[in-house]
This record gives C-alpha cells, sequence and structure tokens, in this order.
C-alpha cells in the first residue's frame, strides 16, 4: 500500500529517514515472532526462550511483506518519485493475529503519467506475488498431514494459485487427512491474501491504480461495482467483507487525474496492467475463513 502527500522538492536531493522505519521494523519483528511462536504452540510470555520458534513465521511474513513495499519503492525511484522506506506496523500478536497490520510507504510527489502509474502501482503486487509464490512453496513442502478436524472448525479457503502449489509439492490429499499448514506456509498463504486486497479494483488501492491507468474515466464505475461486490460477498462468504467495503468507502472510492492525461499505456504497461488482474484472480478467494 502507498499514502501520497504531493509537495514540491525542487532539485534537492532527499535521502530517505531511517529512524522511524528501522524503529517500526524491530518492533514488527518482534510481534511477528511472538505471533510464530504462538502459532508453534509455544507461549514466549512463559518461556521467552521459546521465542526463537517464531523466527521461520516471522521472517518469511516479513520478507513477502518487504518485497511488495520494496517494489514500490524502486519503481518510484526509477520515475524519480521520492519515498520513503517501508513503514511496517506492528500488530497484536495473539492468535488469530499475526503480529503485523501489514506496512506501507509514503510517496511524496503526485504521479503525472499513466505508465509510471502502472509501474508503481504494479511493482508491489507483481514481487510480492513471486516472493509469495515461493514461501507458499517450502512452506508446504515442510508442512504436515492430520486426521480431518471436527466439524465446528475455523479453516482457511484456498485461492487458485494456492491449491496448484499444494497440488504440486504436496499431492493427492488421503481419505480422512487435511492439511496442518506449517507457519511458513501460512505466512504465505498470508501473502496471498495481502496480495489479492491491495489489488481490488477500487479508489487508490494498487489495482485502483491499474484500472485508472487503463479505463481511465470507467475507473469509479469499476470501483462502485466493486464495492456493491464485497457486500454482496459479506452476506453470501465472509462478514470481513462488510468491513473492507465500508474502510474502501471511508477511504475513497475517486481516483486523482495524472497530469499528462494525453499520455496513452505503451504494449509493454498494458501486459503489466493485464498481468496484475491475472494475479488478483489467482490470488483472491471469496471465503478467506469459514467453519467446516
Amino acid at each position: 500500500m502507498r499514502e501520497y502527500y504531493a509537495f514540491r522538492e525542487g532539485t534537492r536531493r532527499v535521502r530517505p529517514r531511517l529512524f522511524l522505519p528501522v524503529l517500526l521494523f524491530i518492533v514488527t519483528v518482534f510481534t511477528t515472532m511472538t505471533a510464530g511462536a504462538f502459532y508453534e504452540g509455544v507461549n514466549p510470555l512463559h518461556d521467552p526462550a521459546g521465542l526463537i520458534k517464531g523466527i521461520p513465521f516471522s521472517a518469511s511474513l516479513l520478507f513477502i511483506l518487504g518485497t511488495h513495499e520494496l517494489g514500490h519503492f524502486f519503481a518510484s525511484k526509477k520515475h524519480r518519485i521520492h519515498a520513503t522506506l517501508p513503514y511496517f506496523i506492528p500488530g497484536p500478536p495473539i492468535p488469530p493475529m499475526i503480529g503485523t497490520f501489514g506496512a506501507i510507504i509514503k510517496m511524496k510527489a503526485p504521479i503525472t503519467t499513466k505508465g509510471a502509474l502502472v509501474d508503481i502501482g504494479a511493482a508491489g503486487p507483481l514481487t510480492g506475488f513471486v516472493a509469495a509464490v515461493l514461501i507458499t512453496s517450502w512452506g508446504l513442502s515442510i508442512s504436515t498431514l492430520i486426521p480431518t478436524p471436527p466439524p465446528g472448525s475455523v479453516e482457511l479457503g484456498s485461492p487458485l494459485v494456492f491449491k496448484a502449489l499444494s497440488a504440486l509439492m504436496v499431492g493427492p490429499m488421503p481419505e480422512g487427512k487435511e492439511l496442518m499448514l506449517h507457519p511458513v506456509a501460512f505466512a504465505g498463504w498470508i501473502g496471498m491474501f495481502v496480495t489479492s486486497l491491495n489489488l481490488l479494483p477500487i479508489g487508490q488501492l494498487d489495482g485502483g491504480h491499474i484500472v485508472y491507468a487503463l479505463l481511465g474515466p470507467y475507473h469509479r464505475t469499476v470501483s462502485i461495482l466493486m464495492v456493491f461486490g464485497l457486500l454482496s460477498m459479506g452476506i453470501l462468504t465472509w462478514l470481513g467483507w462488510f468491513v473492507w467495503a465500508v474502510l474502501v468507502s471511508i477511504i475513497g472510492i475517486w481516483h486523482p487525474p495524472v497530469a499528462d492525461q494525453h499520455i496513452g499505456l505503451d504494449v509493454k504497461r498494458k501486459i503489466i496492467g493485464i498481468s496484475t488482474i491475472i494475479v488478483f484472480i489467482l490470488t483472491f478467494t471469496p471465503t478467506p475463513f469459514y467453519i467446516s
């Protein structure tokens, strides 16, 4: 995700500030390690030494989130738009929470062309998606089979790419067995879920930037339809979509115009834009959580 702050930088070269991003990263390492330890069955509040058990989950999750945000950062640098280093946001470490609310960067100048909008908007989800696929593949290879849990258990929905990786890395599921995800695989699943949320074609989310660059004046129509789609899924699949529908509506479903409206997209940028739509389809699941 990104936040935009428009002001004149002039010709002065701006160095990224380090203190706050580094401090937040250190705190988020601790909170995600704590969450990872809980997912490994260790209570670090009672056994501080057990905190080390949370390293695989923490490292995997922060690698995906960091790759996503650095994708935006380096794409911004390419287009000479000043951006901060990623700000990781620590969160509650007690399950079902994961110790972080994600990460953002702040961009301190407006994006002036549709091509730059595609490059910067797509760089995060595409690089984050590659990282999530790698982490998920590794995590699935070290996951274990357990007896099918009793009815009433909370389970994770599987997006298309997760199902494909599971079939490749684990194979057919034996009768009466269920796959217990290793925390590394769970981190990969979270990475895919975050990727799909960022690629929702609404407002100034990454997906909204891509849709604006591709469709221009039809962007708001797509945003409105997607909000109604989230509300519908909130009724039919998962109540959490209500929260997202309200949240994105508050943030705003409009998109500010780029300065150079007359400059269209070249073939390369159109392919990148279409690729992000494909990644959205591969990572999106209508029911992220459900009761078996």
